[in-house]
């Protein structure tokens, strides 16, 4: 009965460390993957940045600017493409608004972001563009891949449509969180007016008849949480300038818009407490169950190999065998 007993947990052992390189190496890459309905906000603000003003053409202090950022999941176009790549993709339609004090639009510019659900990789499918224009990205945008590494990625820049690195600068403890910090430096670089600006019956067609140009860099700051590779909190040292054209008159170049933008602090909370408890599940299939399987293996193999010595009683005596009758003689 030992015996038997000893093989059931053996074959146990086996299966249980078999599952645990499986469940990390086979498992968790095809799993875990960004829902292709998923939605989310952010709300940065820029305290006493300069802003133009359209009416006069002038750059003057305001109070604060806000940007809201979404972005949704975008489920029947996910499935179209998905059709043609072969591959779990999601499509995000992200858009990014601009308002000022008074809650008066100053921009507001639309994505649709297209990537692979596991990796993150963009898919370059069709639909793919930044406010209407076509665009073919190169490298991440919002995310990070799950496990994100200590080394730098290539980063989609969505105002000058150009890819980056974004340079890994180490690691750092963000409201209890352990985070990978990035930075990438956009140089001046000549990028499109908006399709929608804030005053009435102005265009980008007509802004560009003029002559003058847009300009804009920026420093991007990301704090990663590198199990989800969500980042937890962003920030951007940006500026925009209108230069030269008959548009500035006999000046050479007005600021569109200077300042730091930081994520508002109740969105910050939000979102170390959702990258939180998704680090969970992440962790579930990367290290708790891949760790705890290989160790319960290897205790049911040791109670295995505990039974089966245990049934062979080496201390018992050997039985000895029971006499022959002798004849009996008549």
């Amino acid at each position: 009965m030992r015996r038997k007993a000893s093989l059931i947990l053996l074959a146990f052992a086996v299966f249980f460390t078999a599952m645990s390189p499986l469940m990390r190496w086979y498992a968790f890459p095809r799993l875990a993957k960004i829902p292709p309905s998923q939605y989310q906000d952010a709300v940065l603000e820029a305290q006493n940045p300069t802003l133009i003003d359209y009416g006069s053409m002038t750059a003057k202090k305001v109070d604060k600017v806000t940007i809201v950022q979404t972005l949704k999941g975008n489920v029947e176009a996910s499935e179209e493409v998905e059709r043609s790549a072969d591959r779990d993709v999601v499509v995000w339609d992200a858009l990014s608004y601009v308002q000022d004090a008074d809650g008066k639009m100053v921009s507001k510019i639309p994505e649709r972001y297209i990537f692979d659900a596991h990796s993150q990789e963009p898919v370059n499918a069709k639909g793919e563009m930044v406010d209407g224009d076509p665009v073919k990205r190169q490298g991440i945008e919002f995310k990070w891949p799950f496990l994100t590494e200590k080394r730098d990625y290539e980063y989609f820049d969505a105002q000058a449509r150009i890819t980056r690195p974004i340079h890994y600068k180490g690691e750092q403890k963000f409201r209890g969180v352990d985070v990978y910090y990035f930075e990438q430096t956009i140089p001046w670089t000549k990028v499109p007016f908006p399709k929608t600006m804030p005053v009435k019956g102005v265009t980008a067609e007509s802004l560009a008849k003029t002559g003058t140009t847009r300009w804009y860099t920026t420093v991007r700051k990301f704090w990663v949480e590198p199990t989800t590779g969500a980042p937890v909190y962003g920030e951007e040292i940006q500026r925009n300038e209108l230069r030269g054209g008959t548009l500035l008159g006999d000046r050479d170049k007005v600021t569109v818009f200077s300042g730091h933008v930081k994520m508002r602090e109740d969105y910050i909370k939000n979102t170390v407490d959702l990258v939180k408890s998704q680090r969970v599940l992440v962790l579930l299939m990367t290290s708790y169950l891949p760790w705890g399987f290989l160790g319960l293996g290897l205790l049911l193999l040791a109670l295995s190999l505990w039974l089966e010595a245990r049934s062979r009683r080496p201390g018992d005596p050997e039985p000895t065998a029971a006499p022959e009758p002798e004849p009996v003689n008549a």
